[in-house]
């Protein structure tokens, strides 16, 4: 089952406050980033960040799950009403993410 967009624009607002929040569309889903690092994404309308230590310790009931068949388990963010805990959660992430890969040159 693919995303949707009006999920996506609600994930989005809730993450406003934000600067530099991007998103790049990809087999249906949404890949989220945060000042140019993977935070995480939007995959069959569940919002799911990195599991890195800051987003274990926000939120230590938080429930791993796969985005898709093969990848990395990731943490399902309940609590996307709360834009204020988003916030918090992203910039407390934000330390533990590995820089963007540089672009191979063709």
């Amino acid at each position: 089952m693919a995303s949707s967009k009006e999920y996506l624009d609600f994930v989005l607002e809730q993450l406003s406050g934000l600067e530099d929040i991007t998103y790049k569309a990809m087999m249906g889903e949404f890949i989220l980033y945060y000042q140019g690092k993977i935070i995480g994404g939007i995959y069959d309308d569940r919002f799911l960040v990195k599991d890195v230590p800051s987003a274990r310790k926000k939120m230590p009931d938080a429930e791993r799950e796969l985005p898709y068949e093969g990848a990395k388990e990731m943490l399902l963010v309940d609590n996307v009403e709360n834009k204020e805990f988003l916030e918090e959660l992203l910039e407390d992430m934000f330390p533990e993410l590995p820089a963007p890969k540089p672009k191979k040159k063709k």
